[in-house]
Formats: C-alpha cells, structure tokens, sequence
C-alpha cells in the first residue's frame, strides 16, 4: 500500500479525536473518508501531515514510516495538505500564494511545469495571478489552495472538505479537477462531508463516526449502506 495510517489514536489533551484508525491509499488511488462535522476527519490528514502528534498507532509512506518526521520532510517526500478553510494569505497576489506551495523545492523546471499545469487546470488564477488572493471569490479561493498544494509537487494529495461554502456548480468543479490530478498519477485521500462528492470521485471510502472507521469497502458498498443512505444520501 502507497500510503498507510495504522490504527492511529490521537487525543486533545484528555479528549479522544480518533481511536484505532486505519486508512490505506493505493498508489493512483483516491480514496474519501465521509464524516459529520467535529468526527475526526481533519485530526486524521493533520496526523499524515505531522501537525498533530499520535498517541499510538504508525504511519507509513511508501513503505517506510514517517511517524517521527516533521511536516516538512512529509512535504519533501510528496504528501501536500490542502487544509480546510483554505489558508491563503489573502493580501499577497495569486502567484505568490501558488510560488510559497514550493517552498521545499528547489528544481526550477520542476516548479515551472508544475505552474503551467496549474494554470492550465485553473485559468483563472492565470488571469488574476497578479490580484491578491483576498479579492478572489470562494470558489476561486478554493482553486488557488489546490493549486498551491500542487505546487509542492505531491505524489499524495490531501484535501480537506474542500466543498465547504462553495455553490454547487464549483463543487462538481472541484469533482472534476480531482479527476483530473488524479488522472496524472497522483493519490488523492479527500475528507469531506459531502457525501456526493466524495462518492463521485473516490474508488474507496470510509465512513468516520465519533473518531472511529464504522464502514468501509469500494464506492458502491458505502453508496449502498444504510449508514451513508440516511445520513449523507437523504435516503
């Protein structure tokens, strides 16, 4: 398996997130974890990011672990976090909120080519690569943190509720824009809260109640549970 948590507990002083996680994200993979707001969704990437210290549990990449590295060599190795809420520094332009994604690069060509690709998938950044990224609508905000997180050259691609506040039409956008990093080769593991979203682009999924893996198996074994019918489905 590309990309491994291994029955992770993470705890907030005394307070339980997750307990006994494990999610896996094959290589070209994208994988969806579905949760309600506060399950611990978020706990887990900033956990694979290195933001958030576990309590028990290992995390590998590529078939080493990188448990104890900080976040900086988890970027340098090919994990990028779009984070929830975007995190943009809204009074810089475009183009340096994207440059500050590659900040652990130091391949000029690379950082290039991976500038063109992001104009190429977001021509609209293009156009306003020059305008500060506070002036931006939310759906253009949101393209400007994928695009930033691309810039670090990821080999896994993590996002995080990257529908939140967006209007439906940017939504099926956003499926659309997965599909196609996806479509280059990269993992994708998406946390989300749309249930629609995440089932229409991911190939597997877990469902995330209370810190914890209730469900999971391939996109039509969670699309058909009860669980997700009655609480993401309106069925």
């Amino acid at each position: 398996m590309f990309a491994e948590i291994r029955n992770i507990s993470v705890y907030y002083n005394k307070s339980m997130a997750v307990k006994d996680v494990t999610v896996n994200v094959p290589e070209g993979g994208v994988v969806s974890i579905i949760g309600a707001n506060g399950a611990g969704k978020s706990t887990i990437l900033r956990s694979l990011m290195g933001l958030v210290p576990i309590r028990h549990g290992d995390i590998l990449f590529n078939g080493e672990s990188v448990t104890r590295l900080e976040t900086a060599a988890r970027v340098k190795k090919g994990i990028a976090l779009v984070p929830e809420g975007r995190q943009l520094f809204p009074y810089l332009p475009v183009i340096t909120n994207l440059k500050l994604g590659a900040t652990v690069r130091r391949d000029r060509a690379g950082i290039a080519e991976s500038l063109e690709y992001v104009f190429r998938l977001f021509p609209r950044l293009k156009e306003r690569q020059k305008q500060n990224a506070g002036t931006l609508s939310g759906g253009e905000q949101q393209m400007l943190a994928i695009g930033r997180g691309l810039m670090a050259n990821p080999r896994l691609l993590c996002l995080d509720e990257p529908s939140v506040g967006l209007a439906p039409i940017v939504v099926e956008q956003v499926g659309e824009v997965i599909r196609d990093i996806n479509g280059r080769g990269i993992s994708v593991l998406l946390v989300e809260q749309n249930a629609h979203l995440a089932l229409g682009v991911c190939q597997t999924g877990y469902v995330l109640e209370v810190g914890r893996v209730v469900l999971e198996g391939d996109r039509e074994t969670i699309r058909c549970s009860d669980i997700v019918r009655r609480a993401y489905l309106g069925g």
